[in-house]
């Protein structure tokens, strides 16, 4: 069988039908494309918001944070720490000092100091005029007068005293200056325990006297 020839206006026939089928199937394809990939979007979004949903108690360890600064707080605010008094370079005490804590004095003082359960520590820059009582006294700087110290008295270096000191044990270091005299006093023994006999051993101890016919 012979294929009937096309004429002009079947050619122009045939040019269309092509023409729509490569535009619709160009068509189908990116409205598929964009179907899926908007299905894609979508899909997304919804695990997004899943995933976006509010937990309960999501605030709670800055809380516990808080709560152990809170602890630590107050652990350094329970740990014991020396108290010590300072007395500054421009300070000048004119008069008498006691007090139960230690005392660091850098200025000057003319007067009397009394610690006898506490540490008095005269600075480099320190210069007292003073009758001194305490329990230890440290002299980096200059003392004029007499020194009382129940446990020790430590001249460092480059620390001077002129007077007499009473104390149970001095240290005067190379390059410390001292005048005065010394009165070393002796800790007391401690008391003899005498022993206490049981009443059997002092029996046995004792003679015995024969007894007459």
């Amino acid at each position: 069988m012979i294929a009937p020839a096309l004429t002009l206006s079947n050619k122009r026939t045939r040019q269309a039908y092509d023409r729509f089928h490569i535009l619709a199937f160009f068509t189908n394809r990116w409205t598929g494309r964009s179907t899926g990939e908007s299905n894609m979007w979508k899909r997304e979004d919804a695990n997004r918001s899943t995933n976006m949903v509010p937990v309960a108690g999501a605030t709670k360890p800055a809380s516990s944070i808080a709560t152990n600064t809170g602890h630590l707080s107050g652990i350094e605010s329970r740990v014991p720490r020396n108290s010590v008094v300072h007395v500054g370079k421009s300070v000048v005490i004119k008069g008498e000092i006691n007090g139960s804590e230690d005392l660091m004095i850098e200025g000057k003082v003319d007067g009397k100091i009394s610690l006898p359960q506490n540490t008095l520590t005269v600075g480099a820059d320190g210069t007292l005029k003073a009758e001194i009582s305490a329990k230890v006294v440290i002299v980096l700087g200059e003392i004029r007068g007499n020194v009382r110290a129940s446990e020790k008295v430590d001249i460092r270096d480059h620390g001077t005293v002129n007077g007499d000191i009473i104390t149970k044990k001095l240290a005067i270091a190379d390059g410390a200056h001292f005048r005065g005299s010394i009165d070393m006093q002796q800790q007391p023994d401690a008391p003899e325990k005498r022993k206490v006999m049981p009443k059997s051993e002092k029996a046995a101890q004792q003679p015995s006297i024969p007894r007459l016919p």
